[in-house]
């Protein structure tokens, strides 16, 4: 992205709350926005009521937020916001591929990483889209608060010079900070990790092990998101801000994180599937990956490693919690 280039129109791709919640806040930051999602019955709905009843009922779109089911809309986009889930960002990358103008930013909303692949949401991108620059952004923030105006702040890296202070300064409001980075595996990693620790946390609380159990599981577990992290490049500095230790804070004490309401309806007893199969919930889809890549690089990460064993059916809740009490007495670091 040239440096001349302004930020006037933003493309949002993905009409559920995260993106609805986007829509909103670029568009108070004075863009022009266009919302797109695939359901044309959505669209449809969204653009009578102005407002994403099914997603974020009750917080009325912004006047200058547009709404489309054609991703043509991309094509005059400054910028665009990749918000549909982390396992369908390539398909959807792929198709805007010869729609997206040279050197616009696409920015990367979701967190985790690819199962087939391994490999992180900024690299699907830049596969699928090789000649523009890609910005990830991530930190701790519910959809509902930011929608709401309520103060949060997030961070947002490139690689590419210039990228992510122009996106944050393009994208920012009073109440929706952006911290800018070049650490993009470092915010990547933060992202992606704390969604697999907050269903062990929900687990825990649906087992009503307590609030020091829960406090000892964030504690151990963002041991285990800083190990993994340096094996995979990731800055220390990065993981101990918004995007790592912010970001699992927060996702691992709410029913408002999906990932926590998971483990929280595996605690009180339901089963996977009865759970909902973690459809919504992003770290169900990391967990497998986080371990076999962990397992790669001789990581260790126990909490990760009892949940995906309890997702995958080879243990139960019982098991998963008395092999982590049953560890070794260590070192704390």
């Amino acid at each position: 992205m040239s440096d001349d280039r302004q930020i006037d129109h933003v493309a949002v791709l993905g009409a559920g709350s995260w993106g609805t919640a986007l829509a909103n806040v670029a568009a108070r930051a004075g863009r022009k926005v266009t919302i797109w999602g695939r359901e044309a019955g959505h669209i449809e709905a969204m653009a009578e009521a102005r407002e994403n009843i099914a997603y974020l009922p009750g917080i009325a779109l912004e006047k200058n937020v547009l709404l489309s089911n054609d991703l043509q809309c991309v094509a005059g986009a400054d910028a665009i916001l990749l918000v549909v889930p982390a396992q369908a960002q390539r398909d959807v990358a792929q198709s805007i591929r010869s729609l997206v103008q040279a050197r616009v930013p696409v920015v990367v909303c979701a967190k985790g990483i690819e199962r087939k692949t391994r490999q992180f949401m900024s690299e699907v991108v830049t596969e699928a889209i090789p000649d523009v620059p890609v910005a990830v952004l991530s930190g701790p923030s519910f959809a509902q608060d930011v929608a709401k105006r309520l103060p949060t702040a997030v961070t947002i890296a490139s690689v590419y010079p210039g990228v992510a202070k122009k996106l944050a300064d393009s994208l920012g409001t009073s109440t929706f900070r952006l911290y800018h980075s070049e650490d993009v595996r470092g915010v990547e990693i933060g992202g992606s990790a704390k969604n697999v620790l907050a269903i062990a946390c929900g687990i825990a609380s649906g087992r009503g092990l307590g609030a020091s159990a829960n406090a000892a599981l964030v504690a151990r577990g963002f041991a285990e998101l800083r190990r993994f992290g340096a094996a995979y490049g990731a800055q220390s500095e990065t993981l101990m801000g918004l995007s790592g230790l912010g970001d699992l804070v927060l996702t691992c004490g709410s029913t408002q994180s999906r990932n926590f309401a998971f483990g929280l309806a595996l605690g009180r007893g339901k089963s996977v599937a009865e759970a909902g199969g973690g459809k919504l919930a992003e770290g169900a889809f990391t967990t497998g990956v986080l371990v076999e890549m962990a397992r790669e690089r001789n990581v260790e990460v126990p909490i990760c490693e009892a949940v995906n064993a309890l997702l995958i059916g080879n243990i139960d809740i019982s098991s998963a919690i008395d092999s982590l009490l049953s560890r070794p007495q260590r070192s704390e670091n």
